[in-house]
C-alpha cells in the first residue's frame, strides 16, 4: 500500500516538473525559436500539437490517480 501511495506520488512529481520543459517544445515546435516564425505546422495538426500539453496533464494525473487507489484498494480502504 505505502508504495503505491508514494509512487503515484513521485509519479505526480516527476510528470508536473517535466510539464514546462514539453510545452516549450511544443511552442517552439508551433511557432519556431524566435517565436514569429511560420512553420509548416498549421490546421488539424497545429491543433493537436497545441493539445499535447493537456494530454500530458491528464495522463500524469491519471497515472498517479490509478497508483494512489490501486494502493488504498489493496489496504482495503476503498
Amino acid at each position: 500500500m505505502l508504495g503505491n501511495l508514494i509512487g503515484g506520488f513521485i509519479t505526480i512529481v516527476v510528470g508536473v516538473s517535466l510539464i514546462g520543459p514539453i510545452a516549450d517544445d511544443i511552442y517552439v515546435a508551433r511557432r519556431g525559436i524566435e517565436g514569429n516564425v511560420t512553420t509548416n505546422v498549421t490546421g488539424a495538426a497545429g491543433t493537436i500539437l497545441g493539445l499535447t500539453t493537456l494530454f500530458f496533464s491528464l495522463g500524469i494525473m491519471s497515472a498517479g490517480v490509478a497508483l494512489t487507489v490501486g494502493g488504498l484498494r489493496n489496504a482495503g480502504i476503498m
